[in-house]
């Protein structure tokens, strides 16, 4: 309610900047307890034990300031990131666009975060508090080895991270996506494995939509080689839907409701490729129960959203919860994990 007084006043604020008004405003809110394990929305995914299904995507919580009160709101687990081993600017701003008339938001940030040692700090300030936190690590855009950038970081966030996310597919680093190429992404896999050590999280890997049958092939067949905790599928989109915001034309990744259906089928192929053997997280264009239920049936054992918050505020995460609920009822499903795949 306190979000829907303020949205309109949001508006007139550059898009960055209400986003950091965001973060400063969940700042301020109080800490949440423990979630249960053994609700009706409860999951195991990856040896984690997730009290519901609904996590927010990486890109919101760039510098870990805020995942406890993330958790807090809802979510059933936080993704931090894209962190990377050095500090970085980004790209020049403007860089953040919303479509308002597309229920959509291009972004080309370009990976700004404030690294990895200020990252740290503040994680290990919340060492042991409970809740699933992940870590999404990237490599700086001015690297001359990308590969040695994820291997420091997985090193470094092992031992603060619920899990890792290995983030090879956003379009705003110039040749980060030719990472996913066969041959590299086994080299880069292999080094992140070794950095993070035997005992270490549970690695995800983020995935790009735009990519052929062959790629999608390819890369089931290594994170099913590699034993892989996931694959999250997908990250922003460079195609370009019909759309109808003054913004439309800016360059980026685009997300939000015109992804959706992309994504949807994105997950559906990685779903076959995999043939079921490979935690899939959903993720692009989820903005309500129907959205993330769908998602589920197609073969997600989790989902996350990010860009419908900046239309429905920090209460979506609870909205969408108990949405969830209510269809897994409807549809005579015990669980969640029964429902995977189901569609």
């Amino acid at each position: 309610m306190i979000y829907a007084l303020l949205r309109p006043m949001l508006r007139y604020l550059d898009a960055e900047d209400a986003h950091r008004l965001a973060i400063h405003a969940l700042k301020a809110w109080p800490r949440g307890g423990a979630k249960r394990t053994d609700g009706p929305l409860a999951v195991q995914v990856a040896g984690l034990d997730f009290p519901n299904p609904l996590g927010i995507a990486a890109g919101f919580d760039k510098d870990a300031e805020v995942p406890d009160a993330l958790l807090g709101v809802g979510f059933g687990f936080a993704e931090v990131g894209s962190i990377t081993p050095l500090p970085q600017a980004g790209n020049p701003r403007p860089r953040l666009f919303r479509l308002e008339a597309d229920r959509g938001v291009i972004n080309r940030m370009g990976f700004n975060n404030g690294g990895a040692e200020a990252a740290v700090s503040r994680l290990v300030r919340r060492a042991g508090r409970p809740g699933i936190v992940g870590i999404n690590i990237g490599a700086n855009k001015d690297s001359p080895d990308r590969v040695a950038d994820y291997a420091t970081m997985a090193r470094l966030m092992a031992p603060l991270a619920s899990y890792l996310a290995v983030n090879i597919s956003s379009p705003n680093t110039p040749g980060l996506r030719a990472l996913q190429d066969e041959a590299a992404l086994t080299g880069l896999l292999d080094a992140v494995l070794e950095s993070r050590g035997r005992h270490g999280p549970p690695v995800f890997l983020k995935v790009a939509p735009d990519l052929t049958p062959a790629d999608i092939d390819a890369i089931a067949r290594i994170a099913v080689d590699k034993r892989l905790g996931g694959l999250i599928v997908s990250n922003t989109t460079i195609s370009r839907p019909v759309l109808h915001s003054p913004h439309a034309g800016e360059t980026g990744g685009l997300s939000g409701a015109p992804l959706r259906d992309l994504a949807q089928q994105r997950l559906r192929d990685f779903r076959k490729a995999t043939g079921g053997a490979l935690p899939l997280i959903g993720v692009g264009g989820i903005a309500s129960a129907d959205d993330a239920w769908a998602r589920i049936r197609a073969g997600a054992s989790l989902v996350q959203l990010y860009s419908a918050m900046a239309y429905a505020g920090p209460g979506i995460a609870r909205t969408v919860t108990r949405g969830l609920a209510r269809l897994m009822q409807r549809d005579g499903f015990a669980t969640i994990a029964e429902a995977v795949g189901t569609e």
